[in-house]
Parts: structure tokens; sequence; C-alpha cells
């Protein structure tokens, strides 16, 4: 049976900042050898561009739109807008990875599947097992510390 590893938010931050970028390089240099130089930098233009052209469209309303739902998630009340920025934000990254990330946001069936992720997550990160979430009439404001006793009069030393 495999023991399952808790690895905190700030190392996996971590692990994606080191290989992001080496996965990057690694898909330029086999697209290069596939199919060239110049038609590679054709390719990350063009994607560059088009990632432009969604975050001007995004701007133009569709971000205005955006609505945080009952679930606590941006976007959850049917617009498509947050898709849509966060997916032209990757289109302008320079990188095929990111790219590929950038056109599956702008899928119906994925951002589906991502709002309810998401909805979930908060829905779940709710609830706490180390705080006691009281009405309130369960509880009162305990009495302010009593102050320290004031110190008596400074001693004086004898004189030689």
């Amino acid at each position: 049976m495999t023991a399952w590893i808790r690895v905190s938010p700030s190392r996996w931050v971590l692990f994606a900042a080191i290989s992001l970028p080496l996965a990057e390089l690694a898909i330029f240099v086999a697209l290069v050898v596939k199919i060239g130089l110049l038609a590679t930098l054709a390719l990350m233009l063009a994607t560059t561009v088009l990632g432009i052209f969604l975050l001007r469209w995004a701007g133009r309303g569709q971000i205005a739109q955006i609505r945080v739902g009952p679930d606590g998630f941006a976007g959850a009340t049917g617009g498509s807008g947050v898709f849509v920025a966060l997916g032209g934000i990757l289109l302008v990254l320079p990188g095929f990875l990111t790219d590929a990330l950038g056109l599956a946001l702008l899928l119906g069936p994925v951002q589906r599947m991502l709002r309810r992720l998401v909805g979930r997550m908060f829905q779940e990160g709710g609830r706490r097992d180390d705080v006691v979430d009281l009405a309130p009439d369960e509880w009162r404001e305990a009495d302010p510390a009593p102050a320290a006793p004031k110190p008596s009069a400074p001693e004086q030393l004898p004189k030689p």
C-alpha cells in the first residue's frame, strides 16, 4: 500500500518555478528540430498575438461581468470571462506548454470542470477541524487582563 505524502504548497510552487521553464525549453528545442527555427518563432508569435486579442476582448466587458458566486468562486455565476482572461495571459507568455494550458482554458468542458473543482475546494477549505465556529450568543468577551501592580517607590541604596 502506498502512503500519501503531503507536500506544502510552497514546495509545489518551487517545483513548478523550476520545472516549467525547463519543460518549455525542451518543447521549444524539439519543435525547432522538427519544424525549424523560423516556423517555431512564427508559431510562438501567433499564439502571443492570439493571447493579446483575447485579453483585449475579455477587457471589453467580459471581466466587468465577473461576479462572485455563492460558492465563493469568481465567475461561477455563468460568465467565462475569468477563463478567457487567464487563457489570454497564458497565451501571451512565451512557451508552448503555457499556450496549450491557455487554449485548454478556452474550452467549455474544461471551464466547467475547473469551476466544479475550485467550488469544491472553497467549500471544503471553509471547514477546519482546529476552528470552533460559535454563534454570537454562544460566546462572550473575557474581561481584560488585570493591570500589573504598580511598582512601589524605588528603594534608596545606602550611601557609602
